[in-house]
């Protein structure tokens, strides 16, 4: 009877949530060994049905998301617009209270013409009932008598010029004021619109947001019950291993693995920190994960370490270039093929008359934490395959 586990090959807090380990190194011998593995067994359909309901609330989270982005940036495009416009309707108004200023002066211009030129004509009038010989008797001379007569002429020429450049100034001003103010009058129509528009918009983007945080909120409620599945089910193995003397624990350290809690702390079953600072171990697992602790080892044994291979369960074909079999030997890896994610263990020593064998592995967790060492003697059948090396 193979024993189940769930480890992800790459699992962090930030970039792979609930992505669980679940490790489980049993030895199997008697028909009650067997029943109480099947109970323990159960679980698996439960975790995975939780994974689904996980993975359906994040992908309607990350459909939101998106929509609410793809809202907002169209949201920030009607305010761009409402700025662009506002600023058109400052620049009109200030054109406008301009025309009304000049308008003003222009009609104050008028009025002083007006008067000045009622002299004029007043003295126009006057010289005008004047003869030409009571004019020339007046003057003192011939050239100040054709200098009255020019004068008359050329004050006649600068009153026609006055009036006309005088009526068609205003009239030029008060075509501009219409202008502006109808300019004035169809840009705050429009900036009306856009307020309505933008206040549309802006109802949209909270409510998809309010829809996104509700699927989160979701995601982890089905979280936490797959955690409390998984727990079960650790403690459900632990307990059918223990009622048989399944496992048994071996001294000795991890032989220089590289992470620890001091660079790779785990935040309940994740893993933080690392090479990358999000969990990573720099050759694609989770720093104290099973995964990258094997890939270690085989870096140990072969001098290369293998990179990106997987979740564990995935190592047997990414790794099908090396001989495997179904029969333990020192130096192999041993791989639980079954739940979401799998297992592996490095194997120490070969299988001994009982068949049992010395395997190390990282993040079995015995009750003792997540992400830690362990060292254990296990029945070789509590593997599906074995990776030599």
């Amino acid at each position: 009877m193979k024993r189940r586990s769930t480890t992800p090959s790459l699992k962090s807090f930030k970039t792979r949530a609930l992505l669980v380990s679940v490790a489980f190194m049993v030895a199997v011998a008697t028909p009650l060994a067997y029943s109480q593995q099947a109970n323990a067994d159960e679980f698996d359909e439960r975790i995975a049905a939780l994974q689904r309901q996980i993975d359906s609330y994040q992908s309607a989270a990350q459909e939101l998301g998106a929509k609410a982005d793809t809202l907002q940036r169209k949201l920030d495009g009607i305010k761009n617009e409402i700025a662009q416009l506002q600023t058109q309707i400052d620049l009109n108004q200030a054109k406008y209270e301009q025309l009304v200023v000049k308008i003003k002066e222009t009609e104050k211009e008028i009025a002083d013409n007006r008067d000045a030129l009622g002299e004029v004509i007043a003295n126009l009038a006057i010289e005008g009932d004047i003869t030409p010989l009571e004019m020339l008797a007046s003057a003192k001379n011939i050239s100040d008598y054709v200098d009255k007569q020019t004068y008359q002429s050329s004050m006649r020429d600068e009153l026609k010029s006055t009036i006309s450049r005088i009526n068609d100034l205003k009239d030029q001003l008060e075509k501009q004021k219409i202008q502006t103010e109808t300019a004035l009058e169809n840009q705050k129509r429009a900036r009306s619109a856009l307020d309505s528009k933008r206040a549309e918009q802006q109802q949209l983007v909270n409510e998809t947001r309010g829809q996104e945080a509700a699927y989160q909120s979701l995601k982890k409620k089905t979280q936490a019950q797959q955690q409390e599945v998984m727990e079960a089910q650790q403690a459900a193995i632990r307990a059918a291993t223990a009622s048989n003397g399944g496992v048994k624990f071996v001294g000795g350290g991890s032989g220089g693995y590289p992470w620890g809690p001091g660079n790779c702390p785990m935040m309940g079953m994740f893993s933080t920190g690392g090479a990358d600072g999000n969990g990573g171990d720099g050759w694609g697992y989770g720093c104290r994960q099973c995964a990258s602790y094997a890939a270690w080892k085989i870096g140990q044994r072969t001098g290369i370490i293998p990179t990106n291979l997987g979740n564990a369960n995935n190592f047997p074909s990414s790794l099908s270039h090396r001989p495997q079999g179904y029969t333990a030997k020192a130096n192999s890896v041993g791989v639980i093929m079954a739940g979401e994610y799998g297992h592996v263990v490095w194997v120490e020593s070969g299988p001994d008359a009982e068949g049992y064998i010395t395997v190390s592995q990282y993040n079995a967790n015995y009750g003792d934490g997540w992400g830690n060492f362990s060292r254990v003697r296990v029945h070789q059948s509590s593997y599906d395959v074995y990776i030599y090396f």
